[in-house]
């Protein structure tokens, strides 16, 4: 009998989510049932959002302590008792951090890698990063020619796609990250127009010197204190973007809100948030227009990838101890 590799909570973390708090596990696989296929996970992506699902309650699914950690995957089936999936067909879905997924077919999305890497359907085409990112610019921000945006995290894996739609559509582009390396690749990698490095530098400071007429548009995706040196910033009838708050997640019992949201009253401004599946309509435009700039190379997704299914709990670490530039994955197979 074949053996699943799982990856399961045993200790739910107070502050960051260290490796301690997670141990591989071995499990028998069961027969297939009618309707179901086994995956043999291929990757698996390391999102933010993994934080808030271990806390025991809150707004995403959450994970039980001895139960499998949740993360989306891509791989491909290798036994089937479903109609229309074959050995071989790459998928996509809630995988879990595990090494083969037994699931119900209806759970999981073909995917076609005659269009593009197994790998890119986590990232540049990946629901929780690509689609993510478009839809934060061209559906809530709507930056025009000439106006300045500014991105948060930008060297990971949402930001430097939102700052790249955001240069397609013609605005001026000014990334926020941590340290002079990631700062650089924004510039000479992404084609932003600038950085700012907030781990050796004042971002209050920096905005004002770079954007001296203010801010159009801020997509965020870190949250606290850079946040407010947005709203300190911001130009007449701004659009900030609330896509996530990676500074917070650790603690989000005690989440440091905005101080300076009055800005929003002052420059006549406003301040939205979402999450992606809340436009599935727009969904097949984003792929569309993502899988066409990948292909004539007007849009780069690096790749930063971590080996094997051991290495899952030291990449949750990795992530928030901002390690990563581009989409960070566990290669699982």
């Amino acid at each position: 009998m074949e053996t699943n590799q799982r990856v399961v909570l045993v200790e739910r973390p107070v502050g960051p989510a260290t490796p301690e708090c997670f141990a591989l596990e071995p499990e028998p696989v069961a027969p297939l049932e009618e309707g179901e296929v086994r995956v043999e996970v291929a990757y698996l992506s390391i999102d933010a959002a993994l934080r808030t699902m271990l806390r025991g309650e809150g707004f995403h699914l959450q994970v039980g302590i001895g139960e499998t950690v949740r993360a989306g995957g891509v791989g491909r089936v290798i036994e089937s008792r479903a109609d229309g999936f074959e050995p071989g067909q790459a998928v996509r879905g809630q995988m879990g951090a595990q090494t083969l997924l037994t699931t119900p077919a209806k759970r999981m999305e073909k995917i076609d890698e005659s269009r593009a890497p197994l790998s890119t359907y986590l990232g540049a085409l990946g629901g929780s990063t690509g689609v993510t990112a478009w839809i934060g610019v061209r559906e809530i921000a709507k930056p025009v020619a000439g106006e300045v945006f500014v991105v948060s995290a930008a060297a990971g894996a949402v930001g430097s796609i939102a700052g790249q739609i955001a240069k397609i559509d013609g605005a001026r582009v000014i990334g926020i990250a941590g340290g002079p390396d990631k700062c650089r690749h924004l510039v000479e990698t992404l084609g932003f127009d600038a950085a700012i490095d907030y781990k050796n530098s004042d971002v209050n400071e920096q905005l004002k010197g770079l954007a001296p007429d203010g801010l159009n548009v801020f997509y965020d995706n870190v949250g606290g204190p850079i946040l407010d040196a947005a709203l300190d910033n911001l130009a007449l009838r701004a659009r900030v973007v609330i896509c996530g708050a990676i500074s917070q997640y650790d603690d989000m019992d005690n989440v440091t809100g905005p101080s300076l949201y009055l800005r929003l009253a002052e420059r006549q401004s406003r301040m939205e948030g979402f999450a992606y599946f809340h436009f599935p309509d727009s969904f097949e435009t984003a792929l569309d227009d993502l899988a066409g700039w990948l292909a004539d190379g007007s849009l780069v997704m690096p790749e930063e990838i971590l080996e094997g299914i051991e290495s899952f709990p030291r990449a949750v670490q990795f992530m928030f101890d901002g390690g990563n530039t581009g989409k960070l994955m566990v290669k699982v197979s």
